[in-house]
């Protein structure tokens, strides 16, 4: 399985180291948000990495559903027990941290599953700043830049196929409702096979601490964030 790497499992518990963590967001997902990043005291798992672990447990269902209901840190002892025909990823002091409904036809194939992983955490580690700065800018407010937390909410997606080769997932439409300091993007994807579409699906993210933009402080973020994505890239 293509994510041994990126967790350890013993007595049915799993763990995410931080190097672990780390190592999916960016290797996996292009994603270099520093709340995944080993070093930090803060260091959140990757949403996208819970998500993949779901799908390799339970396999794909036609309709699925993910609400992410708790940040995941260094090492924490996560359960994945199967509840009411989906899924629900718990602490070892039951706090649920992600929550997987399921309905339809079920496919366990692992090419298949690992196609549409890579597919999906890729155009979701894209989020960053290639969606999220247009929309802040038609808003006219940024989160903040010193600090920035943007938190994965939920996800989920319809397919007509679970057999289809060559998976594509392509931004469709997004959006970003402000309520005072917090933000609500919607982002809405297309799945196709060979150029055929075959599904859809939105994501959900939360962005905290609102503020005014201010053009020249968001850039100085994009920049950095691109200057360490560069700086990692360059090491390999």
């Amino acid at each position: 399985m293509f994510l041994s790497p990126f967790f350890t499992e013993d007595a049915g518990i799993v763990r995410i180291s931080p190097a672990q963590g780390s190592a999916f967001a960016k290797d996996i997902a292009g994603d270099f948000n520093p709340i995944h990043d080993a070093d930090n005291p803060r260091f959140c798992a990757p949403g996208d990495l819970l998500f993949a672990l779901a799908l390799s447990r339970h396999g794909i269902a036609r309709q699925m559903a993910f609400r992410f209901t708790g940040m995941v840190g260094a090492a924490t002892a996560l359960t994945f027990a199967p509840v009411d025909g989906g899924l629900l990823v718990s602490d070892a002091a039951g706090k649920s941290c992600l929550e997987v409904s399921a309905s339809g036809e079920l496919s366990r194939d692992a090419h298949f599953i690992e196609s549409l992983v890579r597919r999906y955490v890729a155009f979701s580690g894209q989020n960053f700043p290639h969606i999220l700065v247009p929309l802040m800018e038609e808003q006219g407010v940024m989160i903040n830049t010193d600090r920035p937390l943007v938190i994965y909410e939920r996800m989920s997606f319809d397919l007509d196929r679970l057999d289809a080769p060559d998976l594509e997932l392509t931004l469709v439409g997004s959006r970003l409702e402000v309520n005072g300091r917090r933000g609500d993007a919607r982002l809405e994807f297309q799945v196709s096979s060979a150029g055929e579409p075959i599904g859809h699906g939105a994501k959900t993210l939360i962005l905290s601490g609102l503020r005014d933009l201010d053009r020249e402080s968001l850039q100085g973020l994009v920049d950095r964030y691109a200057a360490k994505k560069a700086a990692y890239l360059g090491a390999d």
